[in-house]
């Protein structure tokens, strides 16, 4: 029998669930809106708990067919350092490049990048002068990426402050393989493909053979999207620990702010004031988790567009913080 007090919560309850309705609704029809005057807009995957609530593809490939996530791969390859680390082939983010892969350092590198740390790498605190913008072009063009970007001048004192630099990553990415013995692509696979069955074609290699560290992998929305849940629930998937929570949680620390748009980073991840967990990519790719709101999202968009801080991605943020965040 009901109490009059659980009647009345019931009641109020069952009054409420219409307007709820109806705002949700209302915030779907919104995100529906906005996305449409979004010429480079490709996909969005929106889950709260283990609910998809949106699912929308108004342009490009679609929810199941493999898109490139560009520089959310840096996010990736933090996820494989911590497993790296917690399986005892890297002993602590203290560890170095001198102690760990001095196979990979030319001899005429710039003085100082043996004492590198893995920190220094992850939080892309290195010091070294950037490979991306201007310098993109010359460093995969070179002959050796990894020793290219070890011979970068020295720019900053490692450990201070953020140089948003590709090359730094495939630095890290090259010290995960040599640590390992196991390629970027064996390790991807192993540690989120099967686990989160989810699909990991092969990517760039360079010409050494290691695998871009930083850039060009794919996924489908989809399966970004379970690399969003991951990151909400704390490293877990369908009740399984894959990636350790200690890490998720030193990952989702500020190490350091982006000179760009602002948004702290911690370890290969960007953080909002809201509370976000965000992977970025170039022209709009976003792979983003909101633990406090039980959010995932995945967003896609043209690969060879710009996306800036200021512009179309300043718009993706504001469809994150606004609307998004709305459904929770």
């Amino acid at each position: 029998m009901l109490t009059r007090r659980a009647f009345s919560v019931t009641l109020l309850g069952a009054m409420a669930a219409p307007f709820v309705a109806r705002a949700f609704a209302q915030t779907r029809s919104d995100i529906r809106s906005r996305i449409a005057n979004m010429s480079q807009f490709h996909a969005i995957m929106v889950q709260r708990g283990d609910e998809i609530i949106v699912a929308e593809a108004p342009r490009g490939p679609g929810l199941d067919r493999v898109a490139n996530i560009k520089s959310c791969s840096k996010s990736i390859i933090g996820l494989l350092t911590g497993n790296a680390i917690a399986e005892g082939a890297i002993p602590s983010v203290d560890a170095t490049i001198g102690e760990i892969a001095p196979s990979i350092i030319p001899t005429d590198a710039t003085p100082g990048v043996e004492d590198l740390t893995i920190e220094d790498l992850v939080t892309l605190r290195a010091g070294l002068e950037g490979t991306s913008g201007r310098n993109y072009g010359a460093w995969v063009n070179s002959d050796n990426w990894v020793s290219f970007a070890l011979r970068r001048p020295m720019v900053a004192t490692p450990g201070r402050r953020m140089i948003y630099s590709t090359g730094t990553t495939h630095i890290l990415g090259a010290v995960l393989s040599v640590a390992t013995g196991k390629s970027l692509l064996e390790q991807a696979r192993a540690v989120l493909g099967q686990p989160l069955g989810i699909e990991i074609p092969a990517w760039t290699q360079d010409p050494q053979g290691y695998y871009f560290g930083g850039n060009q992998m794919a996924m489908t929305p989809r399966g970004m999207l379970r690399i969003a849940t991951l990151m909400r629930d704390q490293g877990r998937f369908d009740g399984d620990q894959v990636i350790p929570a200690d890490w998720i949680d030193q990952s989702t620390q500020a190490h350091t702010r982006s000179p760009y748009s602002g948004l702290a980073y911690g370890y290969g991840w960007f953080l909002s004031r809201s509370g976000f967990i965000i992977a970025r990519g170039y022209g709009g790719q976003i792979i983003a988790a909101h633990p406090e709101k039980n959010l995932a999202v995945a967003i896609t968009s043209d690969p060879t567009s710009p996306a800036r801080s200021g512009g179309y991605f300043g718009d993706l943020m504001d469809l994150l913080e606004g609307p998004v965040l709305s459904l929770a």
